[in-house]
């Protein structure tokens, strides 16, 4: 691939993750750290790729949120999320139209889909933005993200290359505001063919877990190290279930087999901000608090009264959790416990 010049490229494009034709919840903070980002350009024209099949009702969904285009790909052959394939797509249509600026989400897919499309187009990538703003005097874009363990935040910038391309962690910023009186422009670029993919896939199995998702729930009960082995969940469940939350953990409670991958909650897991976030022996290490700072009200329970957990949480609770959670199961008894319209 020949590089163009870097000032044939302007506005902004978001790649709007969607599954079985429903947006990921990403896609609406995409567009509304794009829309801050377009008050200090030139050129400030959202554009959002939408890749799949019959998903043509995304596109009125897409306009609420006050974005200019959608580069609609819609047939056959994109049931499912192929990584070849898509980088390829992708590829194309960002060299079709040449953005400035290139924003996804960093979720599974968009892990396994920003870097490809990055060495294709032979331009930088910052993963895992936790920020995003324009410089004022050179109009680039600060892309800034947690670096070394997430004891620092390293802010990079992309000067000779474009498009300049980040992903972005869910739950991070704010969503657009929709209004379903917007409208915008459909471009259809099913024309371009979809290369076949290297893989087959066999069989597709949705995961059923009978609880909430970490990113449905507005209560969540997090266990880490400190709960001191499994024996500890059926009591944190029976909480969990009270309050209508989910369980999650840190990557200690990972690591040891207490909690499931996809309910890390960190650094290198997930970023979420419910309303309700119980932290149960969970120090407070840095790279855990910047998956969980942005939650409501943070309520720390740790038997060591010095735990860094402390210093974020705004209500605090020195003891076991054996004695702890009864009473507040107890508590939640006399309330009536907590449902959808309370």
């Amino acid at each position: 691939m020949v590089k163009n010049n870097i000032n044939d490229y302007s506005g902004i494009a978001i790649y709007a993750e969607q599954k079985n034709g429903k947006l990921h919840s990403v896609v609406p903070e995409l567009i509304g750290i794009a829309k801050t980002l377009g008050k200090n350009l030139e050129n400030n024209k959202i554009k959002v790729i939408l890749l799949g099949k019959k998903i043509e009702r995304l596109e009125k969904e897409l306009f609420s949120y006050g974005v200019d285009q959608v580069l609609l790909v819609d047939k056959p052959g994109l049931d499912f999320f192929h990584e070849d394939s898509y980088t390829t797509l992708i590829t194309e249509i960002i060299q079709e139209i040449k953005p400035e600026i290139f924003l996804g989400g960093a979720t599974n897919l968009g892990r396994s889909i920003f870097p490809r499309v990055s060495a294709k187009l032979l331009t930088g990538l910052t993963a895992d933005c936790t920020e995003l703003e324009i410089d004022e005097t050179s109009k680039l874009l600060k892309q800034t993200r947690p670096a070394f363990g997430g004891n620092v935040m390293a802010t990079i910038i992309t000067k000779n290359h474009r498009p300049q391309m980040a992903t972005v962690r869910p739950n991070v910023f704010s969503p657009a505001i929709e209004d379903r009186s917007l409208e915008g422009e459909v471009i259809d670029m099913s024309y371009i063919n979809i290369p076949a993919s290297e893989f087959e896939l066999i069989e597709y199995r949705q995961e059923v877990t009978g609880t909430k998702t970490l990113e449905e729930a507005d209560v969540i009960v997090a266990v880490g190290r400190g709960i001191r082995g499994a024996d500890s969940l059926p009591l944190i469940n029976e909480l969990t279930n009270k309050l209508n939350g989910a369980v999650a953990g840190s990557r200690a409670a990972v690591d040891a087999g207490w909690v499931p991958y996809h309910s890390q909650i960190g650094q290198t897991g997930k970023t979420v901000n419910p309303g309700l976030y119980l932290a149960f022996g969970i120090s407070g290490a840095i790279q855990h608090v910047i998956g969980m700072r942005s939650s409501e009200v943070v309520v720390a329970i740790n038997t060591d009264p010095n735990a860094d957990i402390f210093k974020i949480a705004d209500y605090g609770i020195v003891g076991n959790l054996f004695d702890v959670i009864p009473e507040m199961i107890n508590r939640l008894n006399i309330l009536g416990g907590i449902n959808e319209s309370n």
